[in-house]
């Protein structure tokens, strides 16, 4: 296998890895502030829908992006307001949005679908981006890639290495104790819940304005699934979280290349493989650590209500 093609697989599994990593960072944010939000997939396909119909009308990548994020926010906010102002159950709301997502995603979507537009520009640097093995892979990819490898390095250093990042993890873990040494857990938990919504909205947006740029209903396949998936499967740590979305990165495109070359399956079965990827790995790992018990942050999931 000659270095350009290893080249080019590699580029192809960053770009298919892109839209989970971003998703899945921002759900880990909001995990690790313990608020478990399962509207991850209705924030990316609105996001998707939206950013790519204010690209359309403005002729700008940039505003569609911004579009993206914007949606994911307004429903992370919405998702908000129930689970930490009004102390709603985070299962049933996050069901909840993820519906209202698609909807509102075939309602805003449906006079742009079956449109094309030109892809997100890739970073071309004379010499650099032509370097053989990994000029392309490094200095070839889209804004939104690069962008996803700062907002990776950047929640690291801010979770592990800043006090901000402490307070965070610790409400997660013990939202009574925190409240009680002073720490402002419901504003914390709506900056995270935000923060999360925005990552969804933009890995949406990268969908239809970077990976596949056009707009179809329902397009993100179930990614915002797998980005829930993927922070268990990394136990709430960012680097193994990096390791999942490259692990099922690799498995779409090598389902893609399975398609392409013929192989006598059903397409259906192909297309699943990445999923079955997953969940595989989900699997193993889950019964790797059995013996440790859970990782998962003490108070995921639980509602808090400040006493009076």
């Amino acid at each position: 296998m000659s270095l350009d093609l290893v080249q080019m697989v590699l580029f192809t599994i960053v770009t298919a890895s892109t839209p989970l990593l971003l998703a899945a960072t921002g759900e880990l944010v909001a995990e690790r502030a313990g608020v478990l939000n399962l509207g991850v997939e209705g924030m990316m396909v609105l996001g998707a829908a939206l950013g790519f119909a204010a690209a359309v009308e403005s002729g700008s990548t940039l505003v569609g992006a911004l579009a993206g994020i914007a949606a994911g926010i307004a429903l992370a906010g919405l998702f908000a307001l129930l689970t930490i102002g009004l102390a709603a159950n985070q299962v049933a709301s996050g069901l909840a949005l993820t519906i209202l997502g698609l909807g509102l995603s075939g309602l805003v979507g449906a006079p742009y679908i079956g449109l094309k537009r030109e892809a997100a520009p890739h970073l071309h640097l004379p010499l650099l981006s032509d370097l053989p093995g990994i000029g392309r892979l490094v200095f070839g990819q889209d804004a939104f890639v690069y962008a996803a490898a700062l907002l990776v390095a950047g929640v690291w250093v801010f979770l592990w290495r800043t006090r901000a990042g402490l307070a965070l993890r610790a409400i997660g873990d013990d939202h009574a104790a925190t409240h009680g040494l002073g720490l402002p857990v419901r504003r914390v938990r709506l900056l995270a819940v935000l923060f999360g919504g925005g990552c969804a909205g933009l890995g949406g947006a990268y969908l239809s304005l970077a990976y596949t740029p056009f707009w179809a209903p329902a397009m993100t396949a179930g990614r915002g699934w797998i980005a829930l998936a993927l922070v268990v499967f990394a136990s709430w740590r960012l680097g193994r979280l990096v390791a999942g979305a490259l692990l099922f990165g690799g498995a779409t495109v090598l389902q893609l290349h399975a398609q392409a070359a013929g192989i006598g399956l059903p397409g259906q079965a192909l297309s699943a493989l990445p999923y079955l990827a997953t969940i595989l790995a989900l699997v193993i790992l889950s019964l790797g650590r059995r013996a440790g018990g859970s990782t998962a942050p003490a108070s995921l999931g639980r509602v808090f209500i400040p006493p009076r």
